[in-house]
């Protein structure tokens, strides 16, 4: 897999933990550089962690699923795409108040907008890509992107954030019918 597509696969990944990233700018305006930090370390590292486990998972099943893994890569990639798409097209409901910097909080925001990033690397597992670079570009996008979306929602509030993830849906969907055209075509 050729650096371009690693990378829009991860800038994909990453429009949920930019919308989240926004809102905590958004409530916390006074947030300082080193909580920030914490915060976008904890979510690159989860977004990075979780296509390894998918990755892991992927590589076992792959013999069983051969004949259909771009199928199954494009399906899921698909299923990721629309469901950021039509989450993104959700009214917002009431905002809970809480703490984004406590660690449970924080732990749940990173699981949360990592799960994709699980499916991602089972598909990785399919296909046969070898899972070191993927996942560090996957981790320096989003940590870059999780600083970025605070500072967004510190300066600007939340304009752009579900025009964002309709976009890193539409990333992801365009990723995955690329993969069923190589595999079915070329």
């Amino acid at each position: 897999m050729d650096f371009i597509t690693i990378f829009l696969i991860s800038v994909g990944l990453c429009f949920d933990t930019f919308a989240v990233s926004i809102s905590i700018g958004l409530m916390k305006k006074k947030i300082r550089f080193f909580p920030a930090t914490r915060i976008a370390f904890s979510f690159a590292f989860f977004q990075a962690l979780m296509p390894l486990l998918g990755w892991a998972i992927g590589i076992r099943v792959k013999e069983f699923v051969s004949e259909i893994d771009h199928w199954l890569a494009f399906i899921l990639l698909a299923l990721i795409g629309g469901k950021m798409i039509y989450e993104s097209l959700k009214k917002d409901h009431e905002k809970k108040n809480f703490d984004p910097l406590n660690l449970w909080a924080l732990i749940g925001m990173s699981v949360a907008t990592s799960i994709d990033a699980f499916i991602i690397g089972i598909s990785f597992g399919f296909i046969n890509v070898n899972i070191i670079f993927p996942i560090i570009v996957i981790g320096c996008v989003t940590f870059f992107v999780a600083m970025l979306g605070i500072l967004f929602g510190k300066k600007t509030g939340g304009v752009f954030g579900k025009k964002m993830e309709i976009i890193g849906g539409l990333i992801l969907f365009g990723i995955g019918l690329k993969i069923l055209i190589e595999h079915l075509y070329f």
